[in-house]
């Protein structure tokens, strides 16, 4: 590979999102984790290496093979609930990573994927001069690792992203993301409950991944910290009978219940991300980032029928 190439540290569903993006417009794209992809990277012109990404002698190995000319941390423990129960494990693995890289390739354009779970809840909008207060342990550790990045990064930028959705098949097992838990869900007929009082921005897979590379390509300086919200202020009730609407099955299946009585009970109340920076950048201003509605519709087709699979 080459300084045309980019690396992508993690292959879950937003790091596999970004990898095909990338390929699609036929960029040499590597894909590193511990664990082969679900989906294999060769079917969408990409490749794949294994590599355990908090050992600093293996990426230096690899950065010295690969030259990447950019670099998505797209890397760590995501689950919120296992990182409440594992801080410190959730923060030493976020934070290697961050650092790592920042050592060792100091002067490549890195774009790390973060989150909105470093904001306490308390804003109905937060944006990038919003003071961060996390609200549990995934947020401590992404703010961290943050830090680790962009203190010795000069090139490097933090995207931190509201909730991230797209399409998982229905036999991917636990799936990574709202949409596609409540889609396969409403589709069998199950009921879905859904918190009623956890406010969120949803924004679409593919728009990250249009987000993501055109700040891998930017060609201007960038803020050190952007956001990447979708349009809609909703509630996870909200949004899911949005899906419901969308799949054409009745929305009676959702049951709007407390936050405190789901397994979002540690989120911040208000998971809202706006940006006061990136629609006047030269690079981003004309990515349409598409509604909760919008988004459904486009995902809808791909998860027709799959209840009988």
């Amino acid at each position: 590979m080459s300084v045309d190439s980019t690396l992508v540290v993690g292959s879950g569903l937003v790091g596999t999102g970004i990898a095909r993006h990338l390929a699609s417009a036929g960029e040499a794209v590597t894909l590193v984790s511990r664990r082969r992809p679900v989906l294999p990277p060769e079917s969408y012109g990409a490749r794949w290496d294994a590599l355990d990404a908090t050992d600093a002698e293996a990426c230096q190995g690899l950065l010295d093979r690969l030259r990447p000319g950019r670099i998505v941390l797209v890397h760590g423990p995501s689950d919120v609930t296992w990182c409440e129960d594992h801080p410190e494990e959730a923060r030493a693995a976020h934070v290697a990573v961050a650092g790592t890289f920042a050592a060792l390739a100091p002067g490549t354009r890195i774009v790390m994927i973060s989150t909105d779970n470093v904001f306490g809840g308390g804003t109905a909008h937060n944006t990038e001069s919003t003071p961060v207060s996390p609200a549990n342990a995934y947020g401590r550790a992404k703010l961290t690792a943050e830090r680790a990045l962009l203190t010795n990064a000069p090139r490097a930028v933090v995207l931190r992203v509201s909730l991230v959705y797209g399409h998982e098949p229905a036999d991917a097992g636990k799936w990574l993301n709202f949409f596609a838990a409540c889609a396969h869900g409403l589709q069998r007929g199950e009921r879905i409950e859904a918190p009623d009082d956890h406010w969120t921005t949803p924004v679409l897979l593919d728009d990250v991944a249009e987000v993501t590379a055109a700040l891998l390509h930017a060609g201007h300086p960038l803020p050190p910290v952007l956001h990447l919200g979708g349009p809609d202020r909703v509630t996870r009730a909200e949004w899911a009978t949005v899906i419901a609407r969308a799949l054409g099955v009745p929305t009676g299946l959702v049951t709007p219940v407390p936050r405190a009585r789901t397994r979002y009970a540690s989120r911040p109340v208000n998971a809202c991300l706006t940006s006061e920076l990136l629609a006047d950048l030269p690079a981003t201003e004309k990515i349409n980032v598409r509604g909760v509605r919008e988004g459904a519709r486009v995902l809808a087709p791909a998860f027709a029928g799959t209840s009988a699979v």
